[in-house]
């Protein structure tokens, strides 16, 4: 929303930093009646993967999701020297809002280091599952909103068609973050990949499945979009191609076949709450007494 906010900076290595793009311009960052997705910007994104570079960083690492944003990553490319002009060569304002009177993009500073995103959702830029339809609502968009993001979307897909990336407005997880994932491929030359995926090999996650009778996962809220590359989802797609029995603990859930949810009904938890409904969901899963 253009308000300053303090973000932090984790280090892989010497060369390698890492960092949550919703520490910039998260939903959290903001109360409900502040949210307004035709004004949020990803402009911290930017600028963090500028002050990474600044520090030496060889290689940065950005996950994507939870952003309070849908501007298709135009704000974090402003963090890295981009510009945006309408017809008249007037600077467009920020946020997604003002993306249908967008006419000319003006090339960034370029970047001396790799770029990698870390997509938590397979949701394209646009479409009708695209980021605006599917995201845009729980950015707290309303229908008339949405349509104009998503009209602002595609305005901007189609020049990146003209600058020769036609294959962006489809890219799977280019929808990611409101959009950021396809504009950090383009502005930056970034290396979108699963972020799901990426982590849990990294935490060797097969490894500890072949050894588990049951599985436990939670979320936020547990829907349709926890299956579309999301961490929750991706868990439970693994767990189930093993065959092993699955639980998600949730504060809001809308049950899925070979998924047994437990909901936490909308109360605030604290650790030993969510340990309390974990065990729950172990020996529902499983068929135990309650205790």
């Amino acid at each position: 929303m253009g308000a300053p906010v303090s973000a932090e900076l984790g280090w892989l290595d010497v060369e390698t930093a890492i960092f949550e793009s919703a520490s910039a311009c998260g939903l959290a960052l903001l109360k409900p009646e502040e949210r307004d997705p035709l004004r949020a910007t990803t402009r911290g994104v930017g600028e963090l993967i500028f002050e990474a570079v600044d520090r030496g960083a060889r290689t940065v690492i950005v996950g994507l999701g939870g952003s309070a944003t849908v501007d298709g990553g135009t704000g974090a490319a402003r963090g890295l020297g981009w510009t945006f002009q309408d017809l008249e060569g007037a600077p467009l304002p920020e946020g997604g809002g003002a993306l249908l009177n967008l006419a000319v993009l003006g090339g960034g500073w370029g970047l001396e280091a790799k770029l990698v995103a870390l997509a938590d959702v397979t949701t394209p830029l646009v479409g009708t599952d695209g980021a605006a339809p599917v995201f845009g609502p729980q950015k707290g968009a309303t229908p008339e909103q949405v349509r104009l993001l998503w009209a602002g979307l595609e305005r901007l897909g189609m020049l990146w068609a003209h600058q020769g990336r036609p294959d962006l407005a489809t890219l799977p997880g280019g929808g990611a973050g409101g959009g950021l994932g396809a504009g950090l491929v383009f502005f930056a030359k970034a290396r979108l990949v699963p972020g799901a995926e990426w982590v849990l090999e990294r935490v060797g996650f097969d490894a500890a499945l072949a050894k588990a009778d049951l599985v436990i996962t939670g979320e936020g809220t547990f829907d349709r979009t926890s299956l579309a590359g999301k961490a929750a989802g991706e868990v439970l797609r693994r767990a189930q191609a093993a065959r092993k029995k699955v639980a998600v603990v949730a504060g809001r859930a809308v049950d899925l076949i070979g998924a047994h949810t437990v909901s936490g009904e909308g109360e605030t938890l604290d650790l030993a709450g969510v340990a309390r409904l974990g065990e729950r969901a172990a020996r529902e899963a499983l068929g135990l007494p309650a205790v």
